[in-house]
């Protein structure tokens, strides 16, 4: 028996006036999700939340059957263990994202000179930059403030880590996304080790805003990452293996540093980016596909892009879900039947740690289509059903279970 878990972040959503009061999923022509949703069990999925910290990575450390409250700390230490940077459990580890500030009034790139009530969240992912600007500037972000116990790490894109060496982890930070076209003072560090992270934030501004990288993006009519911005903060935490436990050989296919992050936390082997390259979703089956040949469980992650998921139209967000359903369930799928019996969930969820709408179809290998006819894999059809919401982390005693 081969077990699959795919996660298609980001993708529910509420009904859309623009789509005639239907989510982008009702509108969108899914035939192979539509497969699996009428020739398995469809349903919504709880993922526990209570008194835990909202991020990145939240739903898939509950799908993968580990209780937040105990083991998710924030995006933080995820991403640090997708991108090899060693930290024990007395580190604190901060996604520093770089984004694009502007004064109250005034255009992204004016003159600020200290971040306070006057400033505005102008772009939390600072006009998307390229991972290769974004390396230069995260790169003299460390070489000036970097110390024996601050360092910066580049990731990907507008996404980096900074680890504070035995640093203080109950600093209230908040998501950048959530102060979109807002004043980011009541959003700056508060609490504990705050002073630390405000003049972390303070000094980074002064150094990207009259960076090259950054003249270069205005000239180019680009918006400018000129300042990082600290949260997403957590110690490392150890994980017992969903390997060992369930006795089966496992790896993580996705090009999420968090969501690697999950899988190398679970125990799991994680598929070179290399092989990965572009984050291609025919690319990810084939490589889903050339694992099981040596291992049983495979869990793939694959989300709409930053510019889908942040931006405003709705139609590419349809466009994109009916290319996850062509390129990367049809292939997966189709693919997986050629090789015997297997084992599938497929959870939905709004992506990026929001935890209302999710979803999911869960069932054995053929996927015939004989079940229920007609039903759809959407919000809507997931609700009418009569299976009463099931725990995101229970769901893997289902999923691995002998019989």
């Amino acid at each position: 028996m081969k077990y699959v878990i795919l996660h298609a972040g980001g993708m529910a959503d509420h009904p859309q006036q623009e789509l005639g009061g239907r989510t982008p999923l009702q509108a969108s022509a899914t035939p192979h999700l539509d497969r699996l949703a009428q020739s398995g069990e469809l349903g919504k999925l709880v993922v526990p939340a209570d008194g835990v910290r909202q991020g990145s990575g939240l739903s898939g450390t509950a799908i993968l059957g580990y209780d937040p409250k105990k083991f998710y700390q924030g995006p933080g230490p995820l991403e640090a263990a997708s991108l090899g940077v060693s930290v024990t459990e007395h580190d604190v580890v901060y996604r520093c994202t770089m984004v694009t500030l502007k004064p109250e009034g005034g255009k992204g790139g004016g003159e600020i000179k200290k971040l306070g009530p006057h400033v505005i969240m102008d772009d939390a992912t600072a006009g998307l930059i390229e991972t290769e600007e974004a390396r230069e500037l995260i790169e003299a972000i460390n070489e000036q403030l970097g110390s024996e116990t601050i360092q910066f790490y580049p990731g990907a894109g507008h996404r980096h880590l900074m680890v504070w060496v035995n640093g203080k982890s109950r600093a209230v930070c908040v998501d950048p996304q959530t102060i979109l076209g807002l004043s980011i003072t009541d959003a700056l560090p508060t609490g504990d080790g705050a002073d630390i992270l405000r003049k972390l934030m303070d000094a980074s501004h002064l150094i990207l805003r009259d960076h090259p990288v950054n003249d270069e993006r205005m000239a180019a009519g680009k918006k400018p990452a000129n300042c990082v911005w600290l949260w997403g903060e957590g110690r490392a935490v150890m994980w017992p293996s969903l390997a060992e436990k369930y006795r089966v050989t496992g790896v993580v296919v996705a090009t999420s540093d968090v969501h690697r992050g999950v899988g190398i936390c679970a125990g799991l082997d994680a598929t070179d980016l290399d092989r990965l390259a572009g984050g291609d979703l025919r690319t990810k089956a084939t490589v889903a596909l050339a694992e099981f040949a040596k291992k049983d469980f495979v869990y793939v992650h694959a989300g709409l892009t930053d510019e889908v998921v942040h931006g405003t139209d709705i139609k590419a967000k349809v466009r994109g879900i009916e290319e996850f359903d062509r390129d990367l369930v049809g292939p997966l799928f189709e693919g997986l039947a050629k090789q015997g019996l297997y084992r599938f969930l497929v959870v939905c969820d709004q992506g990026e740690g929001a935890q209302g709408r999710a979803f999911y179809a869960f069932g054995e290998g053929g996927g015939k289509g004989s079940g229920t006819a007609g039903r759809r894999f959407t919000e809507p059809d997931a609700q009418a059903t009569n299976t009463p919401a099931r725990v995101a982390t229970k769901f893997v005693n289902k999923l691995f279970a002998k019989s």
